[in-house]
């Protein structure tokens, strides 16, 4: 892990949305993912967002972790 690893109200910051907590998990409850989807293909960033997290995770940048994150509440698990 990055030590200096950023939070997801920064991350949300970055990519020019609301960093408030309440729409945070307003947008991770509407912008939910099928399993096995990647984060970088949802149809709801723009061009912008979609480089922004690519170059995140390909440069294990500071981002890295924090983008994860966001992969992990946004793309749901299968069902057993």
């Amino acid at each position: 892990m990055n030590i200096n690893s950023r939070t997801l109200e920064e991350l949300f910051e970055q990519l020019g949305l609301s960093s408030q907590q309440i729409h945070i998990e307003r947008f991770i409850e509407r912008h939910q993912l099928k399993p096995g989807s990647i984060l970088t293909d949802a149809i709801y960033w723009t061009r912008e967002q979609k480089a922004f997290l690519i170059e995140a995770k390909e440069e294990d940048s500071e981002w890295s972790d924090v983008v994860d994150q966001l992969a992990n509440l946004l793309i749901r698990k299968p069902a057993n």
